[in-house]
This record gives structure tokens, sequence and C-alpha cells, in this order.
């Protein structure tokens, strides 16, 4: 034991005092947030130049001043001008493009056309075709001899906001977005993906590597090759978990300082107040006691961001924890068998295959998971123990039964088990094998040697 522990020591120390341990860990989780920001500053800070539109309607005036003008876009309603007038000058005229709307626009949605010499934004096609179907509506209900059209459809026009609650056996509430569980989804899925790949794969390398450079003949004089492998995993697992413990610490202090800066005083209390029971709302304790929180108080971002703490953020973080583990042991295992049966990474493309397949399988399957995580591809998926640290890490933010994750997990540590008593075997004989091509056949002779 204590040689193993000596091994895990040189392998940890070996790689945390790399510089680019050191340079990752202290950007990933500002790499992280910047994933979240830069998507939302590009689509509020979008080029903003003023656009000037022409707008021609083929022997009709049905659709004159329909279109509002935004602060970006000015719709220029031309009369007397035909399409072929200005098809090929409007740029010379100062027009952004021209839009023509033909008569049979009412009958055919594919009558409008708008030339430009840049392609135009998704907003601004959204703006004009809901704009112009609009008024078809209110055309064709124009033609039914309502009166007050104009003050009923202001009348009727309605928003809705679904607001989800969820219930536990105990009676006892809290608010969920859906929105934000899959995001959670997807984040939990992607980088279980890809820790437990790039760390298993760190442990492959290193094999090789030792190998290719004959100082493993050294070490295994002084160790068992089963010692060198398993300290070799746990090294590099450690590293992993100081990393990821790094990043949650950074994360912590990131979301407390945005939590501090932009949420209003008391907005996280209230956002938080939900009934504690039916029998609490019975007697008229609801979320509407809560002091209100106006619009000019709290933002969409800021009720999003107070939405994303209000998750089961204990359950996220062990559950995260015990699958990179048990997932990293099971595939290091692998990857560290594939490692000692080969002379350099070249050879290892023939083995590789079956070990990629199913992660790769369940990260498309983590990823169908966020629509649908109750399925029974989702769930079988999230049991069995090669795809189940990816799918199930995509399912946890949707409130998955106690009892599928303690069976999930159970599997995985038998598995765990298994897998690192076949890797160990193929490991002893492959580590010391030099010069010749090795096969499946060859490594199922290792694995079934008795010696």
């Amino acid at each position: 034991m204590n040689k193993i522990t000596l091994i895990i020591r040189r392998e940890y120390l070996t790689r945390v005092r790399k510089k680019s341990f050191i340079i990752m860990t202290l950007l990933t989780p500002f790499l992280f947030a910047l994933i979240f920001i830069i998507p939302a500053l590009v689509m509020n800070n979008q080029d903003k130049d003023f656009k000037k539109i022409a707008v021609i309607e083929d022997g009709s005036d049905l659709f004159t001043n329909v279109i509002p003008n935004t602060k970006d876009t000015e719709f220029d309603y031309l009369s007397g001008v035909k399409l072929n007038d200005i098809k090929n000058t409007f740029a010379s005229q100062g027009y952004y493009g021209v839009l023509y709307i033909s008569p049979q626009i009412v009958t055919t949605p594919d009558a409008v056309q708008l030339i430009s010499m840049k392609q135009p934004p998704i907003g601004l096609l959204d703006h004009i075709s809901g704009s112009l179907e609009k008024e078809i509506e209110k055309q064709k209900l124009l033609a039914y001899n309502i009166e007050n059209l104009d003050e009923i459809l202001r009348s009727i026009n309605t928003s809705v906001r679904i607001q989800t609650i969820k219930m536990d056996e105990t009676g006892s509430a809290r608010e969920t977005s859906t929105g934000i569980s899959m995001a959670l989804a997807y984040i939990g899925g992607f980088l279980m993906y890809m820790l437990v790949f790039m760390f298993g794969s760190m442990v492959m390398r290193g094999v090789i590597e030792e190998k290719t450079s004959r100082i493993v003949e050294v070490i295994i004089s002084s160790v068992k090759p089963v010692q060198l492998m398993m300290g070799k995993i746990i090294g590099v697992a450690l590293v992993g978990l100081t990393q990821f413990a790094l990043w949650i610490v950074l994360t912590l202090a990131l979301v407390t300082v945005v939590k501090t800066n932009m949420l209003p005083e008391g907005a996280m209390e209230q956002l938080q107040h939900i009934p504690q029971s039916f029998a609490e709302a019975d007697q008229g304790m609801t979320a509407m006691d809560a002091p209100a929180i106006t619009d000019a108080q709290l933002t969409e971002f800021q009720k999003i961001f107070a939405g994303a703490l209000n998750q089961p953020w204990g359950l996220i973080i062990l559950s995260f924890v015990f699958y990179f583990i048990t997932g990293y042991l099971l595939y290091a295992s692998l990857f560290a068998a594939i490692g000692s049966a080969v002379d350099n990474e070249t050879e290892t493309q023939q083995f590789m295959l079956p070990v990629t397949i199913p992660i790769l399988l369940g990260l498309f399957v983590a990823m169908g998971t966020m629509q649908n995580p109750e399925s029974s591809l989702s769930f079988w998926f999230s049991i069995i123990p090669l795809t189940s640290p990816i799918v199930m890490m995509a399912r946890i933010p949707f409130d998955v039964h106690g009892w599928e994750i303690a069976l999930s997990m159970g599997l995985m540590l038998l598995t765990i088990i298994g897998t690192v008593w076949m890797a160990a075997k193929i490991y002893r004989t492959g580590i010391l094998m030099y010069g010749k091509k090795s096969s499946y056949k060859e490594l199922w002779k290792w694995l079934t040697y008795k010696g």
C-alpha cells in the first residue's frame, strides 16, 4: 500500500505543478461564464446600423404604414414606384433593401420579398412577418363586419407566463424553471463527458509515455504492475477532483459577486417565497402575500439568475462528484489497459472505438434527455454503467426518483470492480510487451491467462 501511495503522490504532484494545470484551473470558471455571457452580449449588441427599407405594394395600399418603425429600422412606403424601377438602384438611394408586397399575400404566404445587399437579421424578418400577419388577420376579421374590432383586439391581447411549482411527498413546494433545468442538464452531461474523456485519455498517454521511454521497466522492478496502474489512475483522479473543487470555489465566488451586485436587497427571499404546503395555501398563505418586486427592481435576467439559485445544488454537486469518480475509474482503467497494449498512440485507434462509442452514445442521449427526461431510452441509459455518468447528470436537474439514482450508483460500483480486475490482467502483461502489435485475440489471451 505504501508503494501505491508513493505512485499516487508522484502522479499528483507532477501534474498539479504544471503551468497548464494552474492556468486552466483559474481560467475555466471564467470560460464557462463567458459561454453564457457572450451569447447574451451578442444578442443584445448586434449590429445596430440604422436601416431604411423601401416598401412597395403592387397595385394596393392595404399595408401602408402597417409595419411600425423601430429604433433601428425605418420603413419608407413608396407610391407610384414599380419594383423594377428601384430594384437595381436602391443601395445608391440610401436604402438597406426593398420590401415588395404582392396582392397575393392574403392567399400565398410567400408573396413577400425582401431584396437587400446583405443577409437580413432574423429579428428584422420576424418583425416584418409578424406585422403583416396581424394586419391580414385583422382584414379577414373585418370581413365579418364586427363593430369596434380595434378595441376588441386590444382588449384580448394577452400574454401568459407559466410558473412551475414542484411538489414533493411531504407537501412542500418550490418554484422551478424548465429552462434552467435544461441548461443544467446540458452543462452536467457535456462536462461529465469532457472530464471523463480528458482525464481518462491522460492516463493512457501517461502509460504509453512511460512504456515508450522504458521508464516502466525500472518502476516495475520495485512495484507490481497492478500497483502501478492503480497508483496512476488514483493519482490522476485526485488531480481531477482538485481541479473540480477549485472550480466550485471560484464559481461560487463569482456567483456571490454577481448576486451581490445585480440582485436588489431582499429579492432572493421574495422570489423563493413559496407555500410550504397546501395546508398553508388553504389558510391564505400564497406567494402573492410576499411584497411584489417591480420590473424596475428586478429585470428578467435577474429573475432567471435568482431561479438558478433555487435548484437542488447539493444533490447536483454530490452526484457529479460520485459519477465523475466512478465514471473516471471505469474508463481510466480501460484507457490504461489500452495504453499498456500498444507502443504508441497511433496503435490505439483499433482499441479506442469500443470505448468511445458508449461515451458518445451517452452524450447524444443526454442531449435528448433535456427534452424528455422520463423517456425509457433516457432511463435505461442512465442505469447502464457505461453511459450512466453522462445521462444521469442530464436527468438529475429534472428531479429523478431516489431509487433510480441508487440503482445506477450501485451498478456503477459493481461494474468498476469487474472493469478494474480485467484491466489489471491486461495491464500486467501488456506493460512489458514491446515490438509486437497487439490484437483483440492477444488481449483475450492476456485476460484469460491464469499465471
